[in-house]
């Protein structure tokens, strides 16, 4: 097999492969040797027609499409590791030669991975992030767990806001009860708004064993069509009302939720908590800011299958998220309203960004000579074996070589960025004109 390779405009390249003839028609002779149990031909036992006779009667070419599929995944792979370039695209394929005795010949549209030029990366200037704890924040976080840790009880009392009823209901149109207008003690949430507007507000202030008429009109944009806009009368049996009781915020409590013993050092630790949380996501938000402005000092011509290649990834990987979800791909875009072409459209500024902050980070890792040692190696194994609750040796056997090189320049990507959030300057978020105007002329 023989790559010639020809350089094109904005790092685009064609690969020029030939295969040679013998390899082609051993292809041939393998797609007719898979199909021929299913040709038949008067005068031959279905299944023994000679190759010569299909090909007299079907044409030369019959098995020249399947057998072209078959060498080409290998044709292109080998193509693409000979030819020393670093393919960041899907293959354009245009088959230029496909006779008998002849070389099959095709080529191969790719884009490369572009240079990058790059700009000031040591001494970025970043927004300073006030990552200050206030007692409310503690607060607020102690009535959450307060919050998940409640229960419902049984109350002797009337309906209010909030509470949560047990209920038997029957709903009627027009003196006729409605198909999914029935349920046997359904708990209600009031102020949910979990049912047609207006039925929660009128069980407020009634009790347990009072039975209620409560008149509703659908909304018009109601799901079943037969109801909606119309009014309709619901029978409503109360068998118990119950309201959430929330546990005393007292030693007792922190001894449940944490694993310490008094409310204090559980306070402290919430303290503690909330200040590592937004100490890192100033952190993300300081690596954004400073990637951008690094991005935007720099050159790099990046060519559109690049970016294409990007959104069909981000797709596919949206579209294994919602399939865990127990929801396929074309549900959802029936659901949303959206097509294929519009969620392109939508990943594709989110798509542009991830590649160019790729291609800045590759070029620090190249121009800083970064390493991932192998003793860093060995620790991300180690966090993926506890993840994944496996052996270390395990998961080393069932990984790739590129997924281990996929490890390694994730590891030198964090150091790039290590290495520019090391050297980073802060300053408050500018109030003035002249001070915008200045921040624009640092980074």
């Amino acid at each position: 097999m023989s790559v010639k390779v020809e350089n094109l405009e904005h790092n685009m390249a064609k690969l020029t492969v030939s295969v040679p003839a013998a390899d082609f028609d051993a292809a041939v002779n393998s797609v007719y040797m898979k199909q021929r149990k299913k040709i038949s031909i008067d005068g031959f036992r279905k299944g023994k027609v000679p190759r010569q006779v299909i090909e007299k009667i079907y044409g030369a070419g019959i098995f020249y499409e399947d057998a072209a599929n078959q060498l080409l995944p290998k044709a292109y792979g080998d193509a693409s590791e000979e030819c020393g370039l670093e393919i960041v695209s899907m293959p354009e394929i245009d088959v230029t030669q496909m006779e008998k005795g002849k070389e099959f010949i095709f080529t191969a549209k790719v884009a490369v991975r572009p240079e990058v030029e790059l700009g000031k990366y040591i001494g970025v200037t970043v927004t300073k992030i006030d990552c200050t704890v206030t007692d409310e924040e503690i607060d607020e976080e102690i009535k959450s767990e307060q919050e998940r840790n409640s229960r419902m009880v049984v109350v002797d009392r009337a309906i209010k806001d909030g509470d949560s009823a047990v209920i038997d209901f029957d709903g009627y149109m027009d003196g006729k009860a409605f198909e999914g207008g029935k349920a046997e003690n359904h708990t209600l949430v009031i102020g949910s708004g979990s049912f047609i507007p207006g039925f929660e507000d009128q069980l407020i202030g009634k009790k347990a064993e009072d039975e209620v008429e409560v008149n509703v009109t659908f909304p018009e944009e109601y799901h079943a069509k037969e109801l909606a806009g119309k009014p309709a009368v619901f029978k409503v049996k109360i068998h118990e009302v119950k309201e959430k009781e929330l546990p005393a915020l007292d030693d007792e409590f922190a001894q449940d939720v944490s694993e310490f013993d008094t409310f204090d050092e559980y306070k402290a630790s919430v303290k503690e908590k909330l200040e590592e949380r937004k100490k890192d996501n100033a952190r993300f938000t300081q690596e954004e800011e400073a990637l951008a402005k690094i991005v935007d000092k720099s050159k790099m011509d990046v060519p559109e299958p690049m970016i294409e290649t990007q959104v069909n990834n981000m797709v596919n990987e949206f579209a294994q998220r919602i399939q865990s979800q127990g929801l396929s791909m074309d549900m959802y875009l029936q659901y949303s309203g959206a097509d294929l072409d519009s969620l392109k459209e939508e990943l594709r500024p989110e798509a542009i960004k991830n590649i160019n902050n790729s291609l800045v980070l590759g070029q620090i890792v190249k121009e800083e000579n970064i390493e991932a040692t192998d003793e860093e190696f060995d620790k991300e194994i180690e966090k993926m074996a506890e993840m994944y609750q496996m052996e270390k040796d395990k998961i080393l056997e069932l990984m790739g070589d590129e997924e281990k090189k996929n490890i390694r320049e994730d590891l030198q990507m964090r150091k790039a960025i290590d290495l520019i959030m090391d050297s980073v300057k802060q300053r408050a978020k500018p109030k003035k004109k002249e001070d915008k105007e200045e921040s624009k002329e640092e980074a």
